[in-house]
Order: structure tokens, then sequence, then C-alpha cells
């Protein structure tokens, strides 16, 4: 008995293979603890299922968008932590390569309970309320 082809697995004729993540092309993830202290020093704007960072870099324009996303064991245990980042990172890829300004590291922390049970639109128009807050342009 032959085993079936690989390749065909779980495939339609002439459907088009899509990765599972689909990249955030403008967007670069912070991994680095200098990174978030620096944007600790930086402005920020307390909102209710999110506290938003930002810096300026001073190499400018060409790092592009940098982000980051943090919960402490406030938020809750790892699961709730999880949920909350997860819940953060949609709404950063939804919102900041539209109103973020390249050259700008940006953190997303999680706050306990409001993260992860406010409605998902609030938390986008939040982020969008931010961003034009910490960029300045309040309207």
């Amino acid at each position: 008995m032959m085993p079936p082809e690989t390749d065909l697995i779980g495939r339609h004729a002439g459907e088009e293979h899509l990765p599972a993540v689909l990249p955030c092309g403008s967007l670069t993830v912070l991994t680095q603890r200098r990174d978030f202290q620096l944007a600790a020093r930086g402005k920020r704007v307390a909102m209710e299922g999110f506290v938003l960072q930002m810096l300026r870099r001073p190499d400018g324009e060409q790092g592009g968008i940098r982000i980051g996303y943090t919960c402490s064991k406030k938020v809750g245990n790892a699961v709730a932590r999880n949920r909350a980042k997860r819940r953060l990172r949609e709404i950063a890829h939804a919102v900041v390569p539209q109103t973020g300004k390249a050259g700008h590291d940006y953190v997303l922390i999680g706050r306990n309970t409001a993260t992860a049970t406010l409605p998902f639109s609030r938390l986008l128009g939040d982020l969008e309320k931010a961003l034009r807050i910490l960029h300045g342009t309040r309207s």
C-alpha cells in the first residue's frame, strides 16, 4: 500500500495556498528589554483597555514602525495575559500601519480585565484616539 501524495492532502484542485498568518509589512516587533525601557521614558496615554507608550527614535524615519506588547501578572494568569496580548496584537495590526508614524516605537500595555473584556470595536477606536493624542492631531 502506497501513502498518499503529501502535497495534495488538505488542498482542493485549483485552490491557492495562503499562509495561516499574514505578515504585517510595516510593523517590527520589539523584543529587547532596553527598547521597552526607552519607550517607557517617552509619551504615554492611558485608555480604558490599555496604556499606549510612544517614543520617537533618534534615527528618525529610516527605521519604520516598531511595536511591543506587554501584560503584567496583574492582568491574570498566563491564559488571561496571552488572550489580552492577542487582542492587543490584532488592534495594532489593524490601526498602527495606517495611523502610526515611521521612526516611532509604540508599546501597548494590557490592563486588568478591561483588555480582554471590552468590545473589540471599542479597543480599535481607543487606539486610534490614543495615536491622535500622542501625535498631536486631536480631531
